[in-house]
């Protein structure tokens, strides 16, 4: 048990690198005109990458929490609260981050109406940031509480 609660804190761990690089990028980037926003969005090819991560803390939380079921039901709701703030972090993505990224053919195409799409990537992201945090501290709880 202990490997898989090392390996589900170390999950949303990394994780939350990429949500909170966006989180902390957002005030410098928010202002920027088209030509240096599309040049500065470049940076962030192969970050879909992190997708497989995500579905792995996902599942390992759902796990944790099936196995603490019966002796530490706390750490088993901690585990499930996890997994659904995750789950609701691609809703977000899929809901407002990704449209956004097809409507752009990932910032290579720079359609009319661009800052609202750059509005809700960014904004998207900076929620996903808060709900990928509650979700690593959930699943901190979930490691550390036995009742």
């Amino acid at each position: 048990m202990t490997s898989l609660r090392l390996l589900a804190i170390g999950l949303m761990a990394l994780i939350l690198i990429p949500s909170g690089a966006h989180l902390f990028e957002l005030p410098a980037k928010i202002g920027l005109d088209r030509e240096a926003y599309f040049t500065v969005q470049g940076i962030y090819a192969g970050w879909s990458l992190f997708g497989a991560p995500i579905i792995a803390a996902i599942g390992v939380n759902f796990w944790l929490a099936f196995l603490e079921r019966r002796n530490h039901p706390s750490a088993a709701r901690w585990a499930l609260v996890s997994a659904a703030l995750t789950i609701l972090s691609l809703i977000v993505f899929f809901g407002w981050i990704f449209p956004a990224n097809e409507a752009t053919d990932n910032w290579t195409t720079q359609p009319e109406g661009w800052e609202l799409l750059r509005r809700d990537w960014e904004f998207g992201h900076a929620v996903n940031a808060a709900l990928v945090a509650c979700a690593l501290l959930a699943t901190a709880l979930a490691t550390v509480r036995r009742s």
